[in-house]
């Protein structure tokens, strides 16, 4: 079980920490589709990093379909299945549960460094305002292990609170080796879009050990491009 944090959770802000030093790698982030359901604590608090728990917002965690294209020395597409956390430090952050990428130098680099990067073949093909994001898995593995998201994109929105707590994440909390460690990510504020989900059809949640949502999403939300840089990853404190 993760431990509990022993500080209350920093703030929710929309806006960007000061840009952390040194942020070795810039990325842009363009695309982005976010799907939202809420999920029981106690089912996300066995796959968190020791000396983290679930966040909550009203008393819910929630668990997180991201899909978009990224540019960091060279463009390709990701989708993540991603889970909401802070650490003993009330430190607020996200804990990657899969990530699906389509170029596999990356997915090599990243997974030696504790991420869990899975190879899959991916789109992304768009018809004015409706986006449809596709991804399966290479061999080997299960090759039925992917996902199909189909959206219309609306328009800009002034964001709740429960949207920023939703997005506005600027860590990661991950295992690497023996130890959990935070690293920072600054980039711009997010200028969000109203969506509407059309079509979908996961099989990358239930692969987390999780169970597939029922429900339409609690939250639909799009974003056309945010630009910013990851810090260097730093233990958190008094976990070994």
């Amino acid at each position: 079980m993760a431990k509990r944090a022993t500080a209350a959770p920093e703030p929710i802000t929309a806006e960007p920490p000061v840009r952390p030093r040194p942020a070795p790698l810039g990325v842009a982030l363009n695309d982005v589709t976010f799907l939202h359901w809420p999920i029981d604590p106690a089912r996300v608090g066995p796959l968190l990093p020791p000396g983290t728990e679930p966040d909550t917002y009203d008393g819910e965690t929630y668990i997180g379909l991201v899909a978009f294209r990224m540019r960091s020395y060279g463009e390709f597409l990701e989708t993540n299945v991603r889970v909401y956390s802070v650490d003993e430090n009330g430190r607020r952050g996200i804990v990657f549960l899969s990530m699906e990428c389509d170029r596999l130098p990356w997915v090599l680099a990243a997974r030696a460094g504790g991420l869990p990067y899975a190879w899959s073949r991916m789109s992304l093909v768009r018809d004015v305002h409706r986006l449809t994001y596709t991804s399966l898995r290479h061999r080997p593995g299960p090759s039925t292990r992917g996902n199909r998201i189909r959206i219309r994109v609306g328009s800009p929105i002034e964001p709740t609170p429960f949207e920023h707590f939703l997005t506005a994440r600027w860590r990661l909390h991950l295992r690497v080796l023996d130890r959990t460690v935070t690293a920072p990510l600054f980039h711009d504020r997010w200028p969000l879009h109203a969506a509407e989900l059309l079509d979908l059809d996961d099989q990358l949640v239930t692969a987390t050990g999780l169970p597939a949502p029922t429900d339409a999403p609690a939250s639909v939300l799009y974003a056309p491009s945010v630009h910013g840089r990851f810090g260097v990853a730093r233990p958190v404190r008094g976990v070994g």
